[in-house]
């Protein structure tokens, strides 16, 4: 099972934070989203629908009264409950019978589209209403289907009881509408034996959390008495003992030698791990260049709409075919990663026994078997006829370096028709072969179409579409009985038909994840349609799961955008998918069009980010093909990307610029791509320079000169050259050597750290907490004092 992560949720103006009331004070607490259906199923529990009532409202307009969303009556109009305004905040609260474990809620829709349906909303959930927690931030279809919405979330691994459920709407389907409700349902158990204990937990997490914040807040004021003694009298700790010992040596005793020596030890232990792994990637891209004495001839010609597959055991990259802006090609190349060098393997793949020129076809690789596998193609419209129609399959055999004709027409024995731009995977274990989507070629006269992607193609040939196009559904190969199996046919494009029935598609991905067996597909186009959806196909069971349909509009900095010939990778070890993105939807701005941006997806936590933007001009960009190695590849479509997730580096090859004024261009540069995190080793660098910061701070007070060694000899050994922040700084700590008292005091009163008669605690011991404080935030949360504290939550009155 995937190991979720926590994370603080976001909280909006005027809700109060997840919260434990202790004399006015809000605690924040650490969620862990989970599946509560099957954490609820292993306990026994019996899932129920939940009666409540209507608490309270902000508002409601003429006779659509709160109560009307406790009955579905979805063909009378009036049964809703709606606002009387759309200026937030609105909201809803219902109050259950019980205190409850909610499982999920169903929204019931009017029998036709709305403009007062809610586009966007949130849910908030907790035992008390001044006291809840995002539970949910989601929104609704604008159609008259009924929607479920699992509450998915723990508090320390523990289920989350609720008494009070809060709906907030954000924004209406219409423009400046008011916000309608329909019918609401809730689903969960009430069962006092599931409840209580939950209950029991929640308030003594409350209280522990509470006595935690006290501790901490005693610390930081050097009141050590008193927090020894509550500490002794409550019998909580406030972290890590490894946290406690730094904190005396750092803190307390000002023993810096003793503290990075811990620091030492907690990165021996991987104690940064998790840090590291919460952090943004950072693209670094190189430029593969060819040997010097290597012959030009020796390596791959400019081409895009190719394909390239990776050996991760023998570090070999695999290409063949494409096309060149003339023609396609039909040579197929290796690269060995080690040695830099290209070997042709084969310069014309037909006269050998092997498939003949082609472009938008695709290519899986069976590593234990060593085998390469070539499926479909384009041709145009022109040189289409009955008798070229066939869908060949071949093999190619690395070891004995030759071609083999699996079959002449996969149609004829049960396999997919002549297509192109498809998607094709392999599953190892089973040794079975996964192909879906693609355009049916038809011998049609006189079809102008585009080649590969029908507006924005593999190739990049200027056309049109038929106006019923033919898609391909999804087929199995077996490799031992050399036999197909069709497991979805094209539900043959009807509207009303989601990712649920496996909409065939072209220009999309499909990757294979061999754990959860499952295929992950993404995006895609479909006759003049541009899908954003992502769904996955469990290849054991047949179920498809929809992890984004594709219908609600999001921010574009939050998922990819919808397009064509993206290019995606998958790390199965670390649960992760990666997304090349190539050409935008609009077809009339192409020349703006053409940016690439590199998205990761996290398979556990659900979510996409962003890494690398490249959205260069035409005109800025240098010649690609230059030998001279460049930052980053410019942006293209039609490219190759392949991924070593053993050494954990992207390979990506050739594409089309898409330049207006040279259509025919294709690209040749050759490009590898790894993904970034700070590095244990990197942290603990980090951490020595916040400490001899701290000590050199001291000692410009205690002895400048000194101060002034200790910076060029001890403090400069730490300093991150490569990061333009931390030189900066280091270069500003010079000031602190010439600083007025006048200077120093008016740093500290913005700062919040005032020295005062009522102060407890003396200006280094202050210094020491705060670089403490930054120093726990590398370290795991279960491990580390609270984040908050007690003055974050102290605000005036308002007047």
């Amino acid at each position: 099972m995937f190991q979720a992560q926590s994370y603080c949720l976001p909280l909006p103006v005027g809700i109060i934070p997840l919260n434990a009331r202790f004399h006015g004070i809000s605690l924040v607490y650490n969620l862990k989203h989970q599946n509560n259906l099957l954490i609820m199923a292993e306990a026994g529990l019996d899932m129920k629908k939940l009666n409540y009532s209507v608490d309270s409202c902000s508002s409601f307009s003429a006779t659509y009264f709160p109560e009307n969303i406790m009955k579905d009556f979805p063909a009378d109009q009036a049964s809703r409950w709606s606002s009387d305004s759309n200026i937030p905040p609105q909201f809803i609260l219902l109050k259950l019978e019980r205190a409850s474990l909610i499982e999920s809620i169903t929204f019931g829709k009017y029998e036709k589209t709305h403009v007062c349906n809610l586009k966007k909303f949130c849910i908030y959930g907790g035992l008390h209403p001044e006291n809840l927690v995002e539970l949910l931030n989601s929104g609704l279809k604008n159609d008259n289907q009924p929607e479920t919405f699992s509450l998915k979330h723990l508090v320390e691994g523990k289920m989350f009881p609720c008494r009070y459920i809060k709906i907030v709407p954000v924004q209406s389907w219409g423009p400046s509408f008011n916000f309608s409700i329909w019918y609401v349902e809730l689903m969960g158990t009430q069962e006092w034996d599931a409840v209580k204990p939950c209950i029991q937990w929640y308030n003594a997490y409350r209280e522990r959390e509470a006595i935690r914040l006290c501790l901490k807040h005693l610390r930081q004021n050097q009141c050590l008495e008193a927090f020894e003694c509550l500490q002794k009298r409550t019998k909580v700790q406030l972290e890590d003992p490894l946290l406690s010992e730094l904190h005396w040596a750092m803190v307390v005793k000002g023993d810096y030698e003793a503290t990075e020596q811990l620091l030492h030890r907690a990165v021996d232990n991987g104690l940064f791990g998790p840090y590291i792994y919460s952090q943004d990637y950072v693209p670094e891209w190189s430029r593969i260049l060819p040997c010097i004495d290597e012959d030009p001839c020796h390596r791959p010609g400019m081409r895009g709409g190719h394909q390239m597959c990776i050996d991760t055991n023998t570090e070999t990259v695999y290409l063949f075919g494409g096309w060149d802006g003339v023609q396609d090609l039909n040579d197929l190349w290796s690269y060995s990663v080690p040695n830099n060098t290209w070997t042709l393997l084969s310069n014309n793949t037909e006269e050998e026994g092997g498939p003949s020129a082609r472009s938008c076809h695709k290519m899986c690789l069976d590593q234990d078997h060593r085998q390469l596998f070539c499926l479909g193609r384009y041709l145009d419209s022109q040189h289409r006829h009955t008798n070229n129609l066939k869908s060949d399959f071949y093999m190619y055999d690395i070891e004995q370096k030759k071609w083999h004709l699996i079959c002449e027409d996969t149609a004829v024995v049960g396999g997919p028709k002549l297509i192109f731009d498809h998607q094709m995977c392999l599953d190892p274990e089973k040794r079975t072969i996964y192909v879906f989507g693609g355009r049916i070629l038809s011998p049609a006269p006189g079809y102008p179409e585009e080649r590969g992607l029908a507006v924005a193609s593999s190739s990049g040939v200027g056309g049109a579409f038929l106006s019923e196009p033919q898609f391909s559904g999804l087929y199995a190969y077996h490799i031992p009985t050399s036999t197909w199996r069709l497991l979805r046919d094209d539900p043959s494009g009807s509207p009303g038909l989601g990712p649920i029935e496996m909409r065939s598609r072209i220009g999309h991905s499909m990757l294979f994840h061999p754990s959860e067996r499952k295929l992950f597909i993404f995006a895609g186009q479909r006759s003049k349609e541009y899908l954003n959806d992502f769904f996955t196909y469990n290849v054991d069971t047949g179920e498809v799961t929809t992890v984004t349909d594709g219908t609600r509009r999001r921010d574009p900095a939050q998922i990819p955008a919808a397009g064509f010939t993206q290019r995606a990778t998958i790390d199965h070890e670390l649960n992760e998918i990666y997304i090349l993105s190539g050409l935008s939807k609009d077809k009339d701005k192409r020349d703006d069009n053409v940016k690439n941006s590199f998205w990761v997806y996290n398979i556990v936590d659900n979510k996409w980010t962003c890494v690398y933007r490249n959205d260069s001009s035409r005109e800025k960009e240098s010649d690609s093909n230059s030998k001279m190695p460049g930052e980053e590849p410019c942006p293209r479509f039609a490219h190759q990307l392949v991924y070593d997730h053993v050494k954990k580096a992207h390979y990506l090859f050739g594409g089309n610029p898409g330049r207006s004024n040279d259509p025919k261009m294709r690209l040749d540069d050759f490009w590898s791509l790894r993904l970034c995190r700070p590095s244990q080793s990197q942290l603990l660098t980090r951490c020595q320079f916040l400490i001899r910061k701290c000590q050199f701070r001291e000692l410009t007070e205690a002895d400048p000169i000194r101060a002034m060694l200790y910076l060029q000899n001890n403090l400069s050994a730490v300093v991150d050259r490569t990061s333009d922040d931390q030189m900066a700084e280091f270069h500003r700590l010079t000031n602190l050597l010439f600083r007025t008292k006048e200077q120093q005091e008016e740093d500290e009163l913005l700062s919040g750290k005032v020295d005062n008669a009522e102060s407890t605690v003396n200006s280094s011991y202050r210094l020491r907490s705060s670089v403490f404080d930054a120093l726990a935030r590398f370290f795991p949360d279960y491990m580390a004092q609270p984040r908050f504290s007690l003055t974050d939550f102290v605000a005036f009155d308002k007047a």
